[in-house]
């Protein structure tokens, strides 16, 4: 095959996101500090999407190097189970924020770690029964007028991939305005206790809007145009528009370490401490 140059950028893309997630991983992992219930999603984010990563990197050296329907079939299979628990993680962290706001008294309890373990297995299962689809015979392989934008994907299957999105996407927006909510909230009473200036309580107000800004809006800006144009598009539409919104898709993956992982002190610490 002739060398797209779309093909070039997703696995130089894959390859950031692999060795990027990967040292998260090796530092959540060989770090045992990091049990608490908030690395173990950071962490499950981080394997979904280095797999997400090397599924990219597998894709591309398949295509052009060992061309095969069923080494596709298994290679779409890992990207969409990937893909999927990276979207879902993403939701399972927000919903730890929102826990440890909303229940902060009784959020260190046993009870956590048990409900951890439970969104986990939850998020997994269900992303790999998303990616089993392709491999257990829900393809279009055999029936070109059923494929979607992402070949060989069923229009069928990709439309419940999109609505799934968006319905992740309304429940984070939902559970990130509460938690504005009650970040706001406990800025004004901190001040209001401490005596703190107006000013103090609107610069911390404005931080946490920032930073729930950046969150939301990296998410949509990134999964937004391909999710639309999943449920839009039809196999007779140029590939030109499929690699043009799912390109930016593969850069979530890339951002996600950088605002789940090396903002966070702890982790900065032990990649100081091992760099230094």
């Amino acid at each position: 095959l002739a060398l797209n140059p779309w093909d070039v950028a997703l696995c130089v893309s894959g390859t950031i996101i692999s060795c990027e997630n990967a040292i998260v991983v090796v530092v959540i992992f060989y770090t045992p500090a990091f049990r608490a219930p908030m690395f173990l999603l950071i962490g499950s984010l981080a394997t979904a999407d280095l797999l997400a990563g090397l599924g990219l990197i597998l894709h591309f050296a398949f295509v052009y190097f060992s061309p095969s329907e069923a080494i596709s079939l298994l290679t779409v299979g890992l990207l969409v189970t990937s893909f999927t628990a990276s979207v879902c993680s993403l939701l399972t962290i927000t919903i730890d924020r929102y826990l440890s706001l909303y229940n902060a008294l009784t959020y260190y309890s046993e009870r956590t770690v048990t409900r951890t373990y439970i969104m986990l297995v939850l998020t997994w299962g269900a992303s790999i029964c998303y990616g089993l689809l392709p491999v257990m015979g829900w393809n279009c392989l055999k029936e070109p007028p059923a494929c979607s934008v992402v070949r060989p994907l069923t229009k069928n299957h990709l439309i419940i991939l999109s609505v799934s999105f968006f319905m992740v996407f309304a429940v984070m927006l939902q559970l990130y305005v509460q938690i504005c909510k009650i970040v706001c909230r406990h800025a004004h009473q901190i001040a209001v206790q401490r005596h703190f200036l107006a000013s103090s309580h609107y610069v911390t107000t404005r931080k946490g809007m920032a930073t729930l800004a950046v969150i939301l809006g990296t998410f949509a800006s990134c999964w937004l145009p391909f999710a639309v144009y999943c449920l839009l598009g039809d196999y007779t539409y140029p590939a030109l528009y499929t690699y043009a919104t799912l390109l930016p898709a593969t850069y979530n993956s890339m951002i996600n370490p950088v605002i789940y992982a090396f903002r966070n002190q702890e982790i900065q610490k032990v990649l100081w401490a091992v760099c230094c």
